[in-house]
């Protein structure tokens, strides 16, 4: 007996194979099983009844439009929830005695309508980058896939006065996840540009997608790298390579600069790149400076500043009144 339902289980899995071949792998396929359909044909023809084969057939002839379907992925419990309601309605229509032959092409027409509006996904955006926002489901094989898209950025180019101030955006086109992202910085010195990680060595005190080098110094020169993780999962890396330009100060002897190189004038890594805290003009002049957290701050400032005018305006009129 054991062996007789283990061969009814592989000839029903080989009979599934060879009705619902590629490029039948549709929508249908990944939202029902094949129990579900071989079901609602039982109940359509009958339980054994010679026109099941035909019935299963129809079944999959009448999705075949559906077998390239791509859809945002953050949609699949929706057109999940769409197909259950499909298979209700046609248990419904086989209980009221309908003939598969029009029920299956008028659901088939129905589940377009439905995946037509749903969200769609939004496009990838080169250059790089993971994109979670623009992962697509795949109704041909039942898979998701996310842009094809390398994590490296192309390196950009920053150029500064030496004993100026260099300033790193760590900022992408595309729309990053809310929650656990963080930044971290590399550097490669040297003078190097390049985007092999195995030259670059983590710079500690860097930390937020912002960042800057102030005083800038020839020992600068070279790449600097921001990653931006989400959940320890890389979504992009950008590259600056920063070009520090002009001559030694003027009064600097060869032995001075010696001399001063001994006395830490090359900054540690450690040092290298120090937290960015915006002064008020430069909150204002960008835009992309006005986090939360800046954002409070202004508020308390501003509020301050109207109980400060708002206590001067009455104690000078108190002062006028008193006068008077």
């Amino acid at each position: 007996m054991a062996f007789l339902a283990l061969a009814s289980a592989v000839l029903s899995a080989l009979l599934a194979l060879a009705v619902f071949r590629v490029p039948a792998w549709a929508c249908l396929l990944c939202f029902t099983t094949y129990s579900e359909r071989f079901r609602l044909c039982q109940m359509f023809v009958g339980m054994q009844s010679p026109k099941l084969k035909k019935c299963e057939e129809a079944f999959t002839a009448a999705f075949q439009g559906l077998s390239d379907a791509e859809i945002n992925y953050d949609e699949r419990s929706h057109l999940h929830d769409a197909f259950t309601q499909m298979t209700h309605g046609l248990q419904e229509l086989a209980a009221a005695q309908g003939s598969f032959e029009v029920a299956f092409p008028d659901a088939a027409e129905k589940m377009k309508t439905v995946i037509t509006q749903l969200k769609e996904a939004q496009a990838c955006i080169p250059p790089c980058g993971l994109q979670e926002f623009a992962r697509r489901f795949l109704c041909k094989g039942c898979y998701s896939r996310v842009c094809d898209l390398p994590l490296d950025c192309p390196v950009q180019d920053v150029t500064v006065t030496r004993g100026d101030q260099a300033m790193f955006s760590c900022i992408v086109n595309f729309k990053l996840p809310k929650e656990e992202i963080t930044y971290s910085w590399k550097f490669a010195r040297g003078g190097l540009r390049t985007q092999d990680l195995s030259y670059f060595r983590d710079v500690p005190r860097a930390e937020g997608y912002l960042a800057r080098i102030r005083p800038a110094q020839l020992t600068h020169r070279g790449t600097f790298s921001c990653e931006i993780k989400q959940d320890q999962r890389p979504l992009a890396r950008l590259y600056f390579f920063l070009n520090v330009t002009g001559p030694p100060p003027r009064a600097e002897t060869e032995l001075q600069a010696s001399f001063r190189e001994v006395l830490r004038w090359a900054p540690r890594d450690a040092e290298l790149i120090e937290p960015w805290r915006p002064s008020l003009g430069e909150l204002l002049a960008r835009p992309e400076a006005l986090t939360p957290s800046n954002l409070f701050l202004l508020a308390a400032l501003g509020a301050l500043a109207s109980v400060c005018a708002t206590l001067l305006v009455w104690m000078f009129f108190e002062w006028y009144c008193s006068g008077s």
